[in-house]
């Protein structure tokens, strides 16, 4: 793959950076800073709403971006995105939309959108190659998330093939890092497991000081934790699949002692998946923004680690970073999702990147920040 020096980034380019406070912006922003890219333009989401065409296009007319990331995105576990359908596939359609359409309008010369494994067929051949998309039937659990993104994927094409754009679309593997979301409602499987052999922890430490700090800090809607006792929190966090059997007659009698805790955990934890960090991600989005064209790589290109891990195994990696000593539970009433998910990586291993985080390494960076943020 050759580079273009007529649409290559340099230090001075204008570089909109779309979705800078999620996990994969917020990695895009700080390896651009780091590597002396100077003229980023960010937006918050209450500063610019990318579901509204007409805010979009006075922020490109305004602003007059020469390379744009499009890493926003309504995002979440497999909670959220079988039970919030229609958001997910409006709002999501209607970001890639606006922007992918304002950066042809405007001028754009390069535009990197960021999409998911999740697009490719639920029993797809293994491991999966960009070829096998739209080849059969999409996991239903988030099937309106995956045709947004196929339909950003289609719109990068078809721009390119009529006017002449270069938009360059990306299939990253499940992600994970810093600025990830823990919500236990909303997140994905990596960070709710994080946040909840950390919760589990504590709990089967009786240590509801540091429960109460990661409630305040990570709030669950209509729940002030700071006006409760501890066995209300003992029942809220029984919701979330946290359980103990702390009662007020059966309070920590020395700091040797511990309550008998079990984390419920989703599924049977038999599907396989692979993980990025969201560092490798960011290095893999700025190496192609700079080096290559959409016509180099085709329609889209996947990027992962090449490696996967069964999510039971997952589950008791993070019991061990965590430090979470008592039970897991599997709920199989619970969805598993896709069997499998695991990255056909060819095209970018040709152009030279290959992951360097491993994934003990990452999950453990992971939950130290977590700590910090507790701080």
């Amino acid at each position: 793959m050759t580079i273009n020096n007529q649409i290559a980034m340099n230090h001075s380019s204008k570089i909109y950076v779309a979705g800078h406070k999620g996990l994969v912006g917020s990695a895009i922003v700080r390896k651009l800073q780091d590597s002396g890219y100077k003229n980023l333009i960010i937006r918050t989401h209450k500063a610019l709403d990318l579901t509204r065409q007409s805010e979009v296009e006075v922020f490109f007319e305004e602003e007059k971006p020469e390379f744009v990331f499009l890493a926003a995105a309504k995002v979440g576990g497999i909670l959220v995105n079988s039970t919030y359908k229609a958001e997910f596939i409006y709002q999501n359609i209607m970001i890639a939309a606006n922007v992918i359409h304002a950066s042809y309008k405007y001028g754009v010369k390069k535009l990197l959108n960021l999409g998911s494994s999740c697009i490719y067929p639920k029993f797809a051949p293994q491991p999966l190659m960009e070829e096998h998309l739209l080849t059969g039937s999409l996991e239903p659990t988030n099937e309106p998330y995956a045709i947004a993104k196929i339909s950003a994927i289609k719109l990068c094409r078809y721009y390119n093939e009529q006017y002449g754009t270069n938009f360059i679309s990306v299939m990253p593997a499940n992600l994970y890092g810093q600025n990830d979301n823990f919500d236990l409602k909303k997140s994905h499987v990596l960070p709710a497991l994080v946040r909840k052999m950390h919760l589990g922890k504590c709990l089967e430490n009786g240590d509801f000081r540091s429960i109460r700090i990661d409630l305040q800090k990570h709030p669950i809607p209509n729940h002030d934790v700071t006006m409760i006792s501890d066995e209300e929190i003992v029942n809220l966090l029984s919701k979330y699949g946290i359980k103990s059997n702390y009662s007020t007659n059966s309070q920590l009698s020395t700091l040797n002692s511990q309550l008998l805790t079990t984390i419920e955990l989703w599924g049977s934890g038999s599907p396989y998946r692979e993980f990025l960090h969201g560092d490798d991600l960011a290095d893999a989005c700025i190496l192609l923004l700079q080096k290559c064209n959409a016509k180099d790589i085709g329609e889209f290109v996947n990027i992962g680690t090449g490696k996967e891990i069964k999510i039971e195994d997952l589950a008791y990696l993070v019991k061990d970073i965590v430090g979470y000593k008592s039970e897991i539970q599997w709920d199989t009433s619970k969805p598993d999702g896709t069997p499998r998910k695991l990255l056909d990586t060819g095209k970018m291993n040709n152009l030279g990147w290959k992951a360097n985080i491993e994934l003990h390494k990452g999950i453990e960076e992971v939950y130290r920040i977590y700590l910090c943020s507790m701080c």
